[in-house]
């Protein structure tokens, strides 16, 4: 699976205002087909309705040599690294393993240069077993983002499965009391990265675009 840009907006204006916005997803699930993942999907569908364009990573992605072992010069870790840097926002997704994120997260983590998130709008999705790993958001991942300069971190969103139900065909369905919580920060990643161009009623325009 070729790394780089996975969904890219066709439309190039939004209400006559050139408004895109560049954002980096990263999903730390083993899986392709997954809670964490589901809400990722769900985020980038409802965003690419405000002309936004994503860069989107997955353990898969990568040389699993060069993920592993940090090889800085492989392609695969300067698309990566590249991707990041030019970003307005990184969104990162992850389930729970031991009361922390994942180690495949981890390892995506560790690619990215000291300072990699400054100036970035950051936001946290996580999935466990049960409402107990509710606090690892704040615990366990954002300081750790904070380590790679990430200053403006939105309040992240966590979901059990109470909130997300396996389907019949193996794929999962989002219940409405998460879709509101998502909808509340995808407002607010809007707010923070629309570019300074775009009027306060273009981006409320672009939020009512969601609904």
């Amino acid at each position: 699976m070729p790394i780089g840009p996975a969904s890219v907006v066709s439309h190039e204006h939004f209400l006559g205002i050139r408004t895109v916005m560049h954002i980096v997803t990263l999903a730390g699930s083993p899986s392709a087909n997954s809670r964490s993942t589901s809400m990722l999907d769900y985020l980038r569908q409802r965003i690419g309705a405000a002309n936004a364009q994503f860069s989107s990573f997955a353990l898969d992605d990568f040389d699993p040599n060069a993920l592993v072992q940090g090889h800085w010069d492989h392609p695969d870790v300067a698309a990566l690294r590249d991707a990041v840097l030019a970003s307005d926002a990184v969104v990162i997704t992850t389930p729970v393993y031991q009361a922390s994120f994942s180690g495949g997260l981890k390892l995506m983590l560790d690619l990215l240069p000291q300072g990699a998130l400054t100036r970035k709008t950051v936001l946290a999705l996580a999935t466990g077993g049960s409402d107990h790993h509710l606090l690892m958001l704040d615990y366990a991942l954002k300081p750790v983002l904070s380590s790679l300069g990430a200053r403006h971190q939105l309040a992240g969103v966590y979901a059990s499965p109470l909130h997300i139900e396996k389907e019949m065909d193996g794929r999962y369905r989002l219940g409405e009391e998460l879709q509101s919580r998502l909808n509340v920060v995808i407002d607010e990643l809007i707010d923070a990265i629309a570019p300074a161009t775009a009027e306060p009623r273009t981006r409320h325009a672009a939020r009512l675009a969601l609904a």
